[in-house]
């Protein structure tokens, strides 16, 4: 079967220079409407893929997110999110991007061409066949995604992939792959625009749904959040008092005394 990147494909719109501020606004949340649907077919792909993150998860590997440019930003994006919203620590989920962290601010040329470096930053925190990778990449078809997964199915690393081509190379080198296909941008080839958008669907599925498996939620709260600024203390304090029926006043010395949500509210009910 040809594979044919619809990510470059011609946009729908043309003479996007002569067109009003309104209509540029109307033709891109058109086509952001779409992004939701696409995903929704990729779900039986996601499923899979989470069902075997957790798995490894579970017996104490990591997960990988390897990226470059805007896939490799949104994987690093999601991979921080993990430790203040689910208490996780830091190496749980980790973000990898091409040309290092200077590439999370400014684009470094030619890095995502790289056949060997994927696998270089991978084997640097000492990767194994106990971890998951997830390589991102629109398109499906940069070498420094695409060569490091090989190099992890030549080490017996489970591999997924986040792609919004059909029948990449990508997914064909990914164990687990997921194909969430967003069609052509409004601007012709940009695909930080609705693939970006469906990769942080993706990814926030991933480590929320893998967060929840691993019980890092009870009922729908987020009972193992870092309380790292105010608005964070204060929706701690409502959680216990919701959660236990105590005062609020002795729900914050709860909280000042177990310095964790999930702790507070078990100290509490063992006193009761």
């Amino acid at each position: 079967m040809t594979f044919i990147k619809t990510t470059e494909q011609d946009s729908h719109y043309n003479h996007l220079e002569k067109k009003t501020v309104a209509e540029l606004l109307t033709a891109i949340n058109n086509e952001d409407k779409t992004v939701p649907l696409a995903v929704e077919h990729a779900l039986p792909q996601i499923e899979v893929l989470i069902n075997n993150v957790v798995s490894k998860l579970k017996e104490g590997g990591r997960l990988f997110y390897l990226g470059a440019g805007t896939s490799g930003r949104l994987g690093i994006v999601d991979a921080s999110e993990c430790p203040p919203t689910f208490g996780v620590p830091h190496d749980l989920v980790i973000g990898l991007i091409a040309g290092g962290d200077v590439a999370i601010r400014k684009a470094v040329e030619f890095a995502e061409d790289s056949t060997t470096q994927g696998w270089e930053d991978l084997e640097a925190y000492q990767i194994s066949a106990k971890d998951v990778v997830i390589g991102i990449a629109a398109s499906g078809t940069t070498p420094y995604v695409i060569n490091a997964l090989k190099s992890c199915h030549a080490k017996g690393i489970i591999t997924g992939c986040i792609t919004c081509n059909k029948n990449s190379p990508l997914a064909k080198a990914s164990q687990y792959p997921v194909e969430v296909v967003v069609g052509p941008e409004v601007v012709t080839g940009s695909s930080r625009m609705k693939a970006g958008t469906a990769q942080k669907l993706v990814l926030n599925m991933i480590t929320t749904a893998t967060m929840i498996q691993l019980g890092h939620v009870k009922g729908n709260k987020m009972v193992d959040m870092q309380l790292s600024n105010n608005k964070l203390v204060d929706r701690g304090i409502k959680m216990i008092v919701k959660a236990t029926g105590t005062t609020q006043e002795n729900a914050k010395h709860l909280l000042e005394e177990h310095k964790n949500v999930r702790n507070a509210i078990i100290h509490y009910n063992g006193k009761k």
